[in-house]
Parts: structure tokens; sequence; C-alpha cells
């Protein structure tokens, strides 16, 4: 399926689609895969806000710079394009699951 000639709406339930089975699956992503969904979702949502806490704990403040970096690589891309990476990589991952 070639999900730049789809609509934007058509676009949207396909990209909600895959959230759904990323979220719903079983199967333990690496966690660098882990870092690009998290990026391409919150780019393609434009929910951008990283909250960056003043005292960590627990490693957090190690975690916020790998999400930070992660946003930080794909702020060139457009929303729409953002979608459609998130959907291909959910496709690799899940071996075309859904």
């Amino acid at each position: 399926m070639n999900y730049k000639e789809l609509t934007d709406e058509e676009l949207e339930n396909v990209f909600l689609k895959a959230y759904t089975k990323v979220g719903k699956t079983k199967k333990k992503f690496p966690q660098d895969v882990l870092l690009h969904f998290y990026s391409y979702y919150k780019h393609a949502t434009n929910d951008n806000n990283l909250q960056v806490i003043h005292q960590p704990e627990n490693g957090e403040e190690l975690v916020n710079a790998f999400k930070a970096n992660a946003l930080f690589q794909i702020k060139s891309i457009s929303q729409r394009e953002a979608k459609i990476s998130y959907i291909t990589l959910a496709k690799q991952q899940l071996n075309g699951e859904f």
C-alpha cells in the first residue's frame, strides 16, 4: 500500500490502527525501536511537549535525554511523514500483523 496516496482521513485511520496494534501487542521491542515509535507518535500527533525533571530518579534524566534526542532527529519531517513512518515501522516490527 502506498501511504503517500491516501487522503488525510484514510492515513489517520491507518495510523490509529497501527498505534492500537503496537499498544496491544505482547511483543517486546528493543529500546531504539521504542524511541522511534515515541518520536514518530509525538510528532504525528503534534505532542512534542517533553517535560524535564529537575531532580530525576532512577535514570529519568537519561531517558529524557534520549527522548529529546529522538524528537530532535525527526523535527524536519512533516506530521504526515511521521504518521507514515510510524505505520511503516509498526508493519516491520509486527511482521505485517495489521
